[in-house]
């Protein structure tokens, strides 16, 4: 079964794993979804993943705090395959105030909203995560 949008396919698995409490999640390889997951890491929504490129694989490792209570609240997705949205560096949207980021697709690559905003670099506005 091919798929695509492979992008929300991601995002759907790492919500439902967050909400069913497990500990990983295996999700599809892509080089996008790795620069996504690379910038989840460093912002601290995720605690790591390993890439299997023989397998075409990714387990992703959930980051929960005291309780089991997840870091990732939530994550939606903006552009679709089928209305893509693209903003200027000026229309990046805050989340939740600064707590949570924008990540976007630019020609410099994969950014959260804020490193965008410094670069003065637009793009297509993949997803919000908070």
């Amino acid at each position: 079964m091919s798929l695509s949008d492979t992008i929300a396919d991601f995002f759907t698995r790492i919500r439902n794993a967050k909400d069913a409490k497990h500990r990983f999640v295996d999700v599809c390889f892509s080089k996008q979804i790795v620069e996504i997951l690379k910038l989840l890491q460093t912002q601290g929504f995720i605690d790591k993943f390993l890439v299997n490129e023989e397998l075409f694989k990714v387990r992703v490792f959930l980051k929960y705090a005291e309780g089991r209570v997840s870091v990732l609240q939530g994550i939606t997705r903006k552009s679709s395959p089928g209305m893509r949205q693209y903003i200027g560096y000026r229309k990046i949207p805050k989340v939740l105030g600064g707590m949570g980021i924008a990540i976007l697709s630019t020609p410099q690559g994969i950014l959260d909203g804020e490193v965008a905003r410094k670069n003065k670099c637009g793009g297509e506005l993949l997803c919000l995560v908070w």
